[in-house]
């Protein structure tokens, strides 16, 4: 087994089994601001699979996003009111949330990826990976440049998150609908 495979499972482990350790990052970690800057990532084999590197210009950013639907303000009068639709779900994931907050916040950076890190009652926890887009580093590393020319990424759904809620991402039964394979492409071409 791999290190990176050793750290995976002891996140995992952390996680089902709710150990003291993840409960009292957990506690700290609802006690701090909404997007706080980390100075490395909670889940290092995670953050290496969607893009991470230890270099200057990449910075990591733990981002507290509240769960459950969101709730609109009640109207008033002449309602019944179970039609009164307080309750609504929005359109956006919580990890899509959590990228835009973190690009919000940073607004020199644009954002890589991201990736869920705990959760409780109340809120979710997700690290996003974001890079300097001025930076000399970010700008003589080759998979970072490009990235780094794509101004508001997390806004405009090109991480994976954002993929995802698009429909590019899709498999299985139905998929065929979303995206046409590649193969009906290449039999109307004949």
């Amino acid at each position: 087994m791999s290190s990176y495979e050793r750290i995976q499972q002891t996140f995992q482990e952390e996680y089902k089994g709710r150990s003291p350790e993840y409960r009292q990052r957990l506690i700290k970690w609802r006690q701090e601001a909404g997007v706080v800057r980390v100075e490395r990532p909670t889940n290092l084999a995670r953050a290496r699979e969607l893009g991470y590197k230890a270099k200057q210009g990449v910075v990591v950013v733990r981002v507290r996003i509240g769960r459950g639907r969101r709730r609109r303000p009640k109207p008033d009068l002449k309602r019944k009111p179970s039609k009164a639709g307080v309750f609504f779900s929005p359109a956006k994931s919580l990890q899509r949330q959590a990228e835009e907050r973190a690009s919000t916040k940073f607004p020199n950076c644009e954002a890589v990826n991201s990736y869920w890190v705990g959760e409780d009652g109340t809120h979710k926890f997700f690290e996003v990976i974001l890079v300097d887009r001025a930076h000399p580093a970010i700008l003589g590393d080759r998979s970072y440049a490009a990235l780094a020319t794509q101004r508001g990424r997390a806004y405009r759904g090109l991480t994976s998150a954002g993929k995802k809620e698009r429909g590019l991402k899709v498999k299985g039964i139905g998929a065929e609908k979303i995206r046409p394979s590649l193969r009906a492409h290449e039999k109307r071409g004949k």
